[in-house]
C-alpha cells in the first residue's frame, strides 16, 4: 500500500488524505473506478487507518452465483437445505469487530440488494433457516465499477440502498488519468516482485519507463502489475 500514499498526483493525494481522514469511523464509504484501478488496495487502507481490531474480509459479489452468495454473506443452520449438515456463519459475523468489504456491489441480485439494506438499516443478520437475528459490529466498504446513478435511474439498483452505501464515495481514477504515477507504480511492483520471487532486484530503462508512460493503460494498475511481473519472470 506504500505506493498509494506516495503518489504524485494532486487528486489521488487528496483521495488518499480523505481516505486517512474518514478511516477512524464507522461511516459507509463506496469505493468508485475502473476495474484494475486498486478498489481493494484502498479498501484495506481504510480498514489498516482505522482502529478496527477485526479481521478485514472482502467478498466479490460478483464471482458467487447468487443462490451460493446469500448463504456465504449471511450464513446458514444447519438443515436450511439439503446439504447444510451443519450451521455455518456468514461473511458478515467473520468480520466481527472489522471490515467487510463487498466488491463488485453493482451486481448484486434485487433480492439480496434487500437483504443488505435491511443489514444496513438494522445492523444484524439472519442466517439461512433461522428467525434469530444476530446483532454485527461491521464497517462495510462498498465497490463497483458501475455508475450506480445510472443503474437506480434504469431500476437495476435500489435507490434506497444506493443512499445507504453513498455516504463518503471516493471515485479512484483511471491509470491513464495519472499518468506520473506510472514509474513509481512500475518500481514498487520489481521491487515487490524481484522479492517475493527471489529474483536480484531490477532497475527499470529510462526508455523502458517513457514508454510505460505513453501506454493507455485499458487494465489499469492491475495491467502494469502483470506486464511487469512477466517481465521479470
Amino acid at each position: 500500500m506504500k505506493y498509494l500514499i506516495e503518489s504524485r498526483n494532486p487528486l489521488v493525494k487528496e483521495l488518499f488524505l480523505l481516505a486517512k481522514k474518514v478511516a477512524p469511523s464507522l461511516s459507509t464509504v463506496l469505493i468508485l473506478g475502473e476495474s484494475g484501478t486498486g478498489k481493494e488496495v484502498l479498501a484495506k487502507y481504510i480498514h489498516f487507518s482505522s482502529k478496527r481490531k477485526g479481521p478485514f474480509v472482502a467478498v466479490n459479489c460478483a464471482a458467487i452465483p447468487e443462490d451460493l452468495l446469500e448463504a456465504e454473506l449471511f450464513g446458514f443452520e444447519k438443515g436450511a437445505f439439503t446439504v447444510a449438515v451443519k450451521s455455518k456463519p456468514g461473511k458478515f459475523e467473520l468480520a466481527e469487530g472489522g471490515t467487510i468489504f463487498l466488491d463488485e456491489i453493482g451486481d448484486l441480485s434485487p433480492k439480496l440488494q434487500a437483504k443488505l439494506l435491511r443489514v444496513l438499516q438494522e445492523r444484524q443478520v439472519e442466517r439461512l433457516g433461522s428467525e434469530r437475528p444476530v446483532k454485527i459490529n461491521v464497517r462495510i466498504l462498498a465497490a463497483t465499477n458501475k455508475d450506480l446513478e445510472k443503474e437506480v435511474k434504469e431500476g437495476r439498483f435500489r435507490e434506497d440502498l444506493f443512499f445507504r452505501l453513498n455516504v463518503i464515495p471516493i471515485k479512484l481514477p483511471p491509470l491513464r488519468e495519472r499518468k506520473e504515477d506510472i514509474p513509481l507504480l512500475a518500481e514498487f511492483f520489481v521491487k515487490k516482485i524481484c522479492a517475493r520471487e527471489g529474483i536480484p532486484e531490477k532497475r527499470l530503462h529510462p526508455d523502458t519507463l517513457k514508454m510505460l508512460t505513453e501506454y493507455s493503460w485499458p487494465g489499469n494498475i492491475r495491467e502494469l502489475e502483470n506486464l511487469i511481473e512477466r517481465a521479470l519472470l
